[in-house]
């Protein structure tokens, strides 16, 4: 089994974030999203994989240290690690083609903006499974359209006509990927786009045509790192499924000084707690300073140092100085304060 990980674009919703850091390695609940995903999906699966193969952007951007990191964790799951480039940003079908020398066998393909928690039995016997949650507001999804055998007939986008309330959350089984790569090299040797762009779903729509059978695998969760919002209410349900899964969140070498922590929180190493509560639903990262300060509901991240702050559903970077009773400022581009 392969592993294949679109992601090459920044995240500009997530600014100012992903200015320095690409939005698949923001770490929520102390952990990278990209990291959290990949791991997920492996342990979903339950059989050896064999390669994961990560689709960038420009170098400048996903550098040497991205590249580390990613080798890092395919190795971390016994699998050989592999780095593309999509020279251009022209869609979902562009990104995997960038790809093109991996595509063959079973594989798993998933957009790294996205975190899930499933449970289930991969059908194999279908030629692809998508992967579906039931939503609220369908038509601003892409959803999947059933037929009464329950196998996926249609792809819809936004459908401003009720077709399903399942809404396709960007991870995909093909028991043959090869079969996909032939279907978007015709859509690419065709000049098939949207928007400029070369979509997976015209690929899925093709082999569809050809009589392909497609089934809806469903998850138990599916929490989005689209935004700082939503970002933040992630970071919340995944220390919720820490705790219970009993996982070990809060580093030996934390230092605390008249200091509180109201659980479920992640505190990484070396934090240092002074005169300061902290949580719940808080993740703090590797050697960060929070003194005389109550914060709660966000998600700091490493070598900040945080004074005099009472902060909620807060978001904070890497290397920040802040103090809450501040009298000069030095705020960089698309910095946000409310």
């Amino acid at each position: 089994m392969k592993i294949i990980v679109p992601m090459a674009g920044r995240g500009s919703r997530l600014r100012p974030h992903t200015l320095t850091v690409p939005k698949p390695l923001i770490p929520v609940a102390g952990k990278p999203i990209v990291h959290r995903l990949v791991a997920d999906i492996a342990k979903v699966l339950g059989e050896p994989i064999e390669e994961v193969a990560f689709i960038l952007g420009d170098p400048a951007f996903f550098g040497d240290d991205v590249v580390e990191s990613l080798m890092e964790l395919a190795d971390e799951l016994g699998a050989k690690g592999s780095i593309y480039r999509q020279d251009k940003p022209l869609g979902t079908g562009h990104a995997i083609m960038s790809a093109k020398e991996s595509l063959s066998g079973p594989a798993v393909i998933a957009y790294a903006d996205t975190l899930i928690r499933a449970d289930f039995d991969l059908d194999k016997s279908a030629d692809s499974v998508i992967w579906v949650k039931q939503v609220e507001h369908p038509e601003t999804y892409g959803v999947v359209q059933l037929n009464e055998g329950n196998e996926i007939i249609e792809l819809v986008e936004k459908p401003q006509e009720y077709i399903s309330d399942l809404a396709v959350i960007g991870i995909y089984y093909f028991k043959n990927v090869g079969v996909l790569k032939n279907e978007l090299q015709h859509v690419l040797d065709h000049d098939i786009t949207h928007g400029g762009e070369y979509q997976i779903n015209d690929g899925i729509k093709r082999m569809m045509e050809k009589g392909m059978k497609f089934v809806p695998g469903k998850v138990d969760e599916w929490m989005d790192c689209g935004n700082k919002n939503v970002t933040v209410e992630t970071n919340q349900r995944m220390l919720d499924f820490l705790e219970k899964e009993g996982e070990k969140m809060i580093a030996d070498s934390v230092v605390q000084e008249n200091a509180n922590i109201i659980e479920p929180c992640f505190i990484g190493e070396n934090v240092v707690l002074k005169n300061t509560t902290v949580g719940p639903y808080v993740s703090v990262g590797a050697n960060t300073v929070l003194e005389n300060s109550t914060i709660k509901n966000s998600l700091i991240q490493s070598n900040s140092k945080i004074t005099n702050a009472n902060l909620d559903n807060a978001m904070i970077g890497n290397h920040v100085v802040y103090n809450g009773n501040f009298e000069t400022i030095s705020i960089g581009d698309y910095s946000v304060l409310e």
